[in-house]
């Protein structure tokens, strides 16, 4: 299929990858990237006239037409380790509450999935109803592991909470000390259990480590669907996949959309959705909380060493200290505080 369309790089993304070299040797790569695919895959572009190619903070989206007219996405990733091994979750799955992989180039980091609705995410669906959406679908992407060759792919969550034990502290000393040292120990104390468990309690499943409401999809035709909306009508993407416990999959789930909790009551509000979306999805609430817990410290020590980002540190401060059940003082309140990837309020 002979391709004249030149299809455009989202400013946002090509901003963001002009600060490296690696970035711009990638964004010089993209038009030949997505040419050479196009043709390979007999793809055409469907987008309208002026309009961008969907991106996120690592990958262009680009809708095309297959050469049977069926509807697709061409995704197209800056190369590393999560985007590396998309792929081979998204096979494991085989479009069963995640989308359905449709092709695969691993040397360009690319893959060709089923197009969903982008601009229908669980974001904007009310929370009760949403609790129901995400349970059903990581009842379905939990998969425990097989003997296909994919499941060699992923790094296991204990692995994970094992080298927290060893950063935490080292990384907590290096930038000052930016929060109390009760909620370290705290964090530190989920890593030691949570990851010896996650190791010999047989509980093992692939999960999706970064399943939060804007990483889940309506399918093209959930829309023309009457009633209360179903897992069947979303779909997962964007999974950066691991092996262990699914319970590490609720944390995403709490420091986003802060905004929806009660106004007077936001810190039993966190704790109370956390129990909503775990008992959706059949998991332990105490296992959830504890991750939960454990991957804000993680995120507080990312926040803390970068500048700028003292917003997204109070945010996960306030999380991570309302889920060890004493919410630290001097943080704003839970409705003023920023949602990931946006500015705090002025």
């Amino acid at each position: 299929m002979s391709q004249s369309t030149v299809v455009p790089i989202p400013p946002d993304l090509a901003a963001r990858y002009a600060r490296t070299s690696a970035g711009r040797d990638w964004l010089a790569s993209l038009p030949g990237i997505i040419s050479g695919l196009l043709e390979r895959w007999r793809l055409a572009p469907d987008l309208a006239p002026g309009s961008l190619p969907w991106n996120g903070h690592g990958a262009v989206v680009v809708p095309v037409l297959r050469d049977d007219g069926m509807p697709a996405a061409l995704k197209i990733a800056f190369p590393h380790d999560e985007a590396r091994v998309e792929r081979h979750a998204l096979a494991l799955w085989g479009g069963h509450g995640a989308v359905e992989l449709l092709g695969a180039d691993a040397g360009t980091c690319s893959m060709l999935l089923e197009r969903l609705d982008a601009g229908h995410s669980l974001a904007t669906v009310p929370l009760a109803d949403a609790v129901a959406v995400w349970g059903g679908l990581v009842r379905q992407l939990s998969l425990v592991p097989d003997g296909r060759p994919q499941w060699g792919e992923f790094e296991h969550i204990a692995a994970r909470a094992e080298q927290w034990s060893d950063d935490f502290p080292a990384d907590w000393e290096q930038l000052g000390r930016p929060f109390p040292r009760w909620l370290l120990e705290a964090a530190l104390e989920v890593c030691q259990t949570r990851g010896a468990v996650g190791r010999r309690g047989g509980r093992d499943v692939l999960v999706h480590t970064d399943l939060h409401y804007l990483n889940i999809l309506a399918r093209p035709d959930a829309a023309a669907k009457a009633g209360r909306p179903t897992a069947d009508a979303f779909a997962a993407i964007d999974p950066q996949p691991m092996i262990g416990e699914a319970e590490f999959a609720v944390a995403p789930l709490l420091w986003n959309r802060l905004q929806d909790l009660p106004l007077n009551q936001p810190e039993a509000g966190l704790r109370q959705r956390c129990t909503d979306f775990s008992a959706a999805a059949g998991l332990d609430p105490d296992a959830a909380r504890e991750w939960g817990l454990a991957r804000e410290v993680a995120n507080a020590l990312w926040y803390a060493g970068k500048p700028g980002h003292r917003g997204d540190l109070a945010r996960s401060l306030w999380v991570a200290s309302t889920l060890a059940g004493r919410t630290l003082e001097g943080l704003p309140p839970a409705h003023a505080l920023p949602e990931p990837g946006q500015a705090p309020a002025a």
